[in-house]
């Protein structure tokens, strides 16, 4: 009876204690909060300078000379590798090819390289941003120094200004942030490498010779030397007339002398 007693408590308190170990164990963990970190925005796309210029355009003597003075790694590292950006102006290759004085080959390995780094703008610049540029002077060059370039913008369109050379931007080969690439018309030539003679302008072709009119001093000596030659004709004519009268009277006479002695 006593152990009748003892299971019936027992068994309950057991059961008990048994569903909340059992409750404990199977009760899913209390989810952790997570803090997401966002992703990195995407930086520029990489430019191949090299690439980009090969395939644009006719501009391989301009990437000839890059490659040539090792330039090509500075305008790479200026392009992906700063804040800033590049601005390239490039000629195509007929504006190498007019070039005939001065001339690229006579120049200093040091001297070809300023030249070089003359056509680019240590920034990027749309064709909208000229127009703000142009009243603040020239601007500074990849060349550094005294190398600067000025800018006007005319209705749109940019004109450069090197101090050798004018020329103006053609067309836009490449214009994404970081990298801009214009084409223009002539080489850039600075000052600081070629000085200030500049050649002068070639002067107009001479104006063809025109008869002189009629009432121009030359036309009128010319009528006069023309009466005048017409008044000697006309005399050395009349002199001869009269002498041939002479001569004429004196055979004449004689021959009248003659028959009248023969008669």
């Amino acid at each position: 009876m006593e152990f009748s007693r003892n299971f019936i408590i027992t068994f309950p308190v057991l059961f008990l204690c048994f569903s909340l170990a059992y409750g404990q164990v199977s009760s899913p963990k209390a989810a952790t909060s997570v803090t997401l970190t966002p992703a990195p925005a995407p930086g520029p796309a990489y430019v191949n300078l090299a690439y980009l210029l090969s395939v644009a355009g006719p501009y391989q003597t301009f990437l000839n000379y890059l490659e040539s003075t090792e330039l090509i790694d500075t305008f790479q590292n200026q392009a992906n590798n700063s804040d800033q950006g590049i601005t390239i102006f490039v000629p195509k290759d007929d504006a190498f090819k007019a070039l005939k004085k001065p001339s690229l080959s006579n120049l200093s390995d040091d001297q070809l390289k300023s030249v070089i780094l003359f056509h680019a703008l240590p920034k990027y610049y749309a064709l909208a941003d000229f127009n703000a540029l142009s009243s603040k002077g020239p601007a500074s060059t990849l060349a550094g120094g005294q190398f600067t370039l000025g800018f006007t913008d005319d209705s749109g369109t940019v004109r450069l200004d090197s101090g050798w050379s004018k020329t103006k931007v053609t067309s836009a080969v490449h214009s994404t942030d970081p990298v801009a690439i214009y084409q223009v018309d002539k080489v850039l030539l600075p000052e600081a490498v070629f000085g200030t003679d500049i050649p002068p302008t070639p002067a107009p072709a001479p104006a063809t010779d025109i008869s002189p009119s009629a009432d121009t001093p030359s036309a009128a000596e010319s009528k006069e030397n023309g009466s005048s030659a017409k008044s000697d004709n006309s005399s050395s004519s009349a002199n001869r007339i009269m002498n041939s009268d002479i001569r004429t009277g004196l055979v004449l006479a004689v021959l009248g002398g003659w028959m009248a002695m023969l008669f």
